[in-house]
């Protein structure tokens, strides 16, 4: 196993505890946010066990997106609770909850072009020394060699999403799958032991997307527990082994994929009738 997932907090943990004594990796509860007189999370309750897989999935508005930014902390909700790993995180900000090892991607990567790929996954490097003014003046040996530990784990972490052959161009040259997989690597620089990915599957080749249901399964297997939206199915169906299906702000279904999936109301309602 490469070592930029296995040194990963989240499977220093869980390797460190029992099976089924840990804590729900995100256990949220009555979730509800408006926007105007729209409620785009209704009363909505989702929990997710230390090292487990849960599909997210529903038609665009179903509160998707506004349920992940709230879990992630950049939405506030007007009511509920959120709890990562046990501690309530309801009224910390975003970085804060990523500090606790909460991570999350975009349907649409937006890495800094001109920066390289490698200086992009460097900059989600947790509690850098060399932020602080007053540490580059008093202990410039002590960030130098911080720096370089860093630099050989995005490498690291580069190599094991396959980028290694770009990692010294600039971000601004890179493919739509190869961004989606720079995202997922600053994500996992910052150390998760849990992640939301947002339409991994979104605008990505069917053989770079082969490899990426690996990475994720690889990053599972870590220990490290996953949310996913995603509309493609087939993947879902692959990687989740439970799914909620969501519908204007509220949980419509929730159950083993096979069996969702093939719920008439389900197909009818949210898969168009042909899994899409």
């Amino acid at each position: 196993m490469n070592s930029a997932v296995s040194d990963t907090a989240a499977a220093e943990r869980v390797s460190a505890s029992p099976p089924g004594r840990l804590p729900p990796a995100i256990e949220a509860s009555g979730l509800t946010k408006a926007f105007g007189g729209v409620k785009a999370v209704d009363d909505l309750s989702v929990s997710l066990e230390a090292g487990g897989i849960l599909g997210l999935i529903g038609p665009n508005g179903a509160g998707k997106t506004t349920l992940f930014s709230l879990i992630a902390g950049s939405l506030r909700p007007d009511a509920g609770t959120i709890r990562i790993a046990g501690e309530s995180v309801s009224r910390e900000p975003a970085h804060r909850r990523i500090a606790r090892g909460l991570g999350r991607t975009f349907q649409i990567p937006r890495p800094f072009p001109l920066m390289t790929v490698l200086e992009n996954v460097m900059t989600a490097s947790p509690g850098q020394t060399g932020e602080r003014l007053i540490a580059n003046l008093l202990v410039p040996g002590r960030i130098a060699r911080q720096e370089r530990a860093e630099a050989v784990r995005a490498r690291e972490i580069l190599a094991f999403l396959s980028l290694s052959q770009v990692a010294d161009q600039p971000a601004r040259v890179l493919s739509g799958g190869q961004r989606k997989l720079l995202e997922l690597a600053r994500v996992l620089m910052a150390r998760p032991r849990v992640i939301l990915l947002d339409e991994p599957a979104a605008g990505v080749n069917p053989a770079l997307l082969d490899f990426i249901v690996e990475r994720i399964v690889e990053i599972n297997r870590q220990g490290v527990a996953i949310l996913i939206i995603e509309h493609n199915m087939e993947l879902v169906e692959t990687l989740c082994p439970r799914v909620l299906v969501m519908a204007e702000g509220r949980r419509f279904a929730e159950g083993a994929p096979h069996t969702v999936m093939r719920d008439a109301a389900v197909v009818e309602a949210f898969l168009g009738g042909n899994g899409s």
